[in-house]
Order: structure tokens, then C-alpha cells, then sequence
């Protein structure tokens, strides 16, 4: 079965990339480019789906991200 889940990458000051998954609380990762932190995730995912199987814990759902800009007065 194929599941997707939304992934939220942000450059660090520093270099490379900070990557989280907002549905799965506590499962994030980073990588020097964007490809190396989307594997680094999707290796993370597939390890917190693992161990929340392993102790019978719902899966939660994923789906697409809506991802969108706020504007403000600054």
C-alpha cells in the first residue's frame, strides 16, 4: 500500500536543509540538498510507521499539504 505524507523542508543558515513531517509529531531529519533530505525523510517515515505498527498505535492519515503565503505589514 502507497501512502503519502506532507513534508515541510527549510534551508538552514548554515547550509543544507531541516525536513519534518507534520502529521507524524517528532519525525524529521536534514540533508545538504533538497533530494538528500527528502530521502533522509522518507527513510524516517517509513521507521516511525514501523514502530508505531510494532506497538499498535493508529497510523495517522496523510494526504497532500496545502501549502500557501501570509502577507503582513511589517
Amino acid at each position: 500500500m502507497s501512502r503519502s505524507f506532507p513534508v515541510v523542508l527549510l534551508p538552514e543558515p548554515e547550509g543544507g536543509y531541516s525536513v519534518q513531517c507534520p502529521a507524524l509529531p517528532g519525525c524529521h531529519s536534514q540533508g545538504d540538498t533538497v533530494e538528500e533530505a527528502i530521502a533522509n525523510i522518507k527513510e524516517a517515515i517509513e521507521l516511525t510507521l514501523e514502530d508505531m505498527a510494532e506497538r499498535g498505535e493508529p497510523i495517522p492519515p496523510g494526504g497532500p499539504a496545502i501549502v500557501t503565503e501570509v502577507t503582513i505589514a511589517a
